[in-house]
């Protein structure tokens, strides 16, 4: 427990300090948290910009994912963003559900949540609300939601299995989420994975894909499904931070590899009696590999 608080202030003064930063220092770091990148390109992020309801204002350049265009939200539902930052994904959520539906944004960051409503109060969007809070610990009722959307956001949290209950806690009988975040597959090197400033962003901190995606079977979450999966390219002058030359050259040809994916799935809902889902169940919508082009 100690060890878990001691990770998630780590995480908020990061996000702290992140949240006076400009969009392009962010972007050209891990979700905005590390050393950025000499390299001119985004390391993580989607491009919002042509999203209807996007605020140029609240997007900080954080996420590693648009979880908004899957999350199948319509008029009127009510809608909870896990780690809102200054309301991007919140702003982009009203959209979909109008002025009739409601949209929560959950952060634990002060300034965060200060940047959000002062975003909100200048749009006018009086159906959009910013709770400070835990995402493992959400300050929300039982069966509120109707859809969870997040941005690389679940993987900073030490306990996702707490973050996933919570998640299956509020969301309505037959309500879903769409998550985007940081996934592995294979170990890391022992340099990467136990920086404290790498954890911070994004990457020492995300699990393997297989953990990840069980984890939320286990919870009883039916019909998962990956909606987009993108490798995620370290540059070298972030890893040369963590490895030396020779390390590098190891880490850039082994098999381990770090992907952004979206993830959706559904609560059961009351007249559903589903068996328990198997990881060979999980469908894929959209894939992308590091040789396609689509990244």
């Amino acid at each position: 427990m100690e060890k878990e608080q001691e990770l998630k202030n780590i995480v908020r003064e990061r996000y702290a300090k992140i949240a006076e930063q400009g969009k392009a220092e962010n972007a050209s770091s891990c979700c905005g948290a590390t050393t950025p990148s000499n390299k001119v390109y985004n390391i993580m992020m989607d491009d919002y910009s042509e999203t209807n309801g996007y605020a140029e204002e609240a997007d900080l350049g954080l996420g590693c994912g648009l979880p908004t265009q899957f999350a199948k939200i319509k008029k009127g539902d009510t809608v909870i963003d896990l780690g809102s930052g200054a309301g991007n994904d919140c702003f982009v959520a009203r959209h979909e559900t109008g002025a009739v539906g409601k949209v929560i944004g959950i952060d634990f960051t002060p300034i965060m949540i200060e940047k959000a409503r002062i975003n909100a109060e200048r749009l006018g969007y009086n159906n959009v609300e910013f709770r400070t809070g835990d995402i493992d610990d959400m300050p929300v009722s039982d069966n509120i939601a109707d859809v969870i959307v997040s941005n690389c956001v679940l993987n900073l949290v030490p306990n996702k299995k707490k973050v996933i209950s919570e998640m299956y806690r509020v969301l309505k009988p037959g309500g879903h989420f769409s998550v985007s975040d940081i996934v592995l597959v294979g170990e890391l090197p022992d340099a990467l994975r136990e920086d404290a400033e790498m954890y911070a962003g994004c990457v020492a901190g995300a699990i393997q894909k297989k953990e990840y995606l069980q984890i939320m079977i286990d919870q009883g979450f039916q019909n998962l499904t990956i909606q987009k999966e993108k490798p995620i390219v370290i540059p070298e002058d972030i890893l040369s931070k963590y490895l030396n030359p020779e390390e590098v050259k190891t880490f850039n040809k082994g098999q381990t590899g770090i992907f952004s994916i979206t993830v959706y799935a559904e609560k059961q809902g009351k007249s559903q009696n589903k068996e328990k889902l198997t990881l060979s169940e999980i469908q894929t919508e959209s894939s992308c590999s590091p040789n396609s082009g689509c990244c």
